[in-house]
């Protein structure tokens, strides 16, 4: 349920005096050591920042999506790994439960993960099973005392090396395609789960992707989360949501690179006189907010869309689309801005070119969002 408008606008602004008093200082340090400070992270338990979009029943704020992205749009201002320590648990992480947990599943986990007391990891991407998710060949067996047993790795999963609890996709059926792959609760301490060794990433540092193995892994009989074979089904419905939320983190990263190229633009002189005033330099920074603009206009619309019970398969994935793409634009802008001190480390501008580039790649590549679109406007069913 949506916050009164008043309670809105207060979190927004302090989620706003947050980024810009407490995280933006704070990246450099997170870039260094490629770890975010226990200090800031319990500030954005205090926040809520952890349960955005678990529902009010079970300890978290219960935004509707539309406040969701609203939110995000202003966390993301800051560097993309704050966002990431939450984000697994205010989305992928969560909301398989929230869609298809059981009452049980729901008060065991929900608020905890809405307290950040715990965080949650969504494991779906393999080493051969990536765009084509339908192909995954983890696999879980029932076993005669119903509980199951899960064999197989899954690759690039974010926050695995802090999560205490992972969303499990695994093939539990012959059946092709999609039709046999079923959706698991795994917590950390289960017999035969291991992790490999943190990712070396071209940025995000901060943010922290794993293998998670299993091997003879045991789950009980009621680890299994919806039906049985219903699970791709289930990942399809929160990564609509999930391609919303990263659209909205798009824009937000947007947002920064403007502000930083307008900053550097009035400081930084040459021919006697601030670049801003070089109209070259200004049709760059009157690009970049454009497109920013278009990409919030179209995040906001089809928020509202799913709060009002629209399907927004097609939209999300244009969002997503579109977002992504743009801030890769943006951020190349911002670094042209900057010239030769934009290709340098000390510059955020740097960091975040390096950051954004990886927003075209999960939640669905560029090239799979526009497969779907163009699934949806021909009415092909896959």
């Amino acid at each position: 349920m949506a916050l009164d408008q008043e309670t809105f606008a207060l979190l927004k602004d302090t989620v706003r005096r947050f980024v810009d008093e407490q995280l933006i200082p704070a990246e450099a340090a997170v870039a260094e050591s490629d770890a975010i400070d226990p200090a800031i992270l319990a500030q954005m338990r205090e926040l809520g920042l952890y349960g955005l979009s678990i529902p009010e029943a079970w300890g978290g704020l219960g935004l509707s999506m539309a406040e969701e992205v609203e939110i995000v749009m202003e966390l993301c201002r800051a560097s993309p790994a704050f966002r990431s320590a939450v984000g697994t648990n205010i989305g992928i992480g969560s909301q398989a439960i929230v869609l298809a947990g059981t009452e049980a599943q729901r008060a065991r986990y929900l608020p905890r993960l809405a307290s950040g007391d715990l965080v949650a990891s969504f494991a779906l991407t393999e080493p051969d099973a990536g765009s084509d998710a339908a192909s995954l060949r983890t696999r879980a067996a029932r076993r005669d005392d119903g509980s199951w047993v899960l064999n197989g790795t899954k690759r690039y999963i974010t926050n695995a090396p802090e999560a205490g609890l992972f969303t499990v996709m695994a093939r539990t059926s012959d059946t092709p395609g999609a039709g046999g792959i079923s959706c698991f609760l795994v917590e950390r301490g289960a017999p035969g789960l291991s992790l490999g060794p943190f990712d070396r990433k071209m940025g995000q540092r901060g943010a922290h992707t794993c293998d998670v193995m299993f091997e003879d892994c045991v789950v009980p009989a009621d680890a299994i989360v919806g039906a049985e074979g219903q699970g791709f089904r289930i990942a399809m419905r929160v990564l609509d949501k999930g391609r919303l939320h990263i659209a909205a983190v798009c824009v937000g990263a947007a947002t920064r690179l403007i502000e930083l190229g307008v900053a550097y633009a009035g400081e930084r002189r040459q021919f006697g006189r601030p670049i801003a005033e070089f109209q070259l330099v200004q049709a760059l920074l009157a690009d970049s907010y454009a497109e920013t603009y278009a990409a919030r206009s179209m995040v906001l619309d089809a928020a509202r869309k799913r709060d009002a019970g629209e399907t927004v398969t097609i939209e999300a994935s244009a969002c997503k689309m579109f977002a992504s793409e743009m801030v890769g634009r943006v951020a190349d802008r911002a670094v042209q801005i900057h010239g030769g001190a934009g290709y340098m480390s000390e510059y955020a501008v740097e960091r975040f070119f390096r950051d954004v580039r990886l927003f075209r790649l999960y939640e669905g590549t560029t090239q799979i969002q526009q497969l779907i679109i163009a699934r949806e406007l021909l009415g092909k069913k896959t």
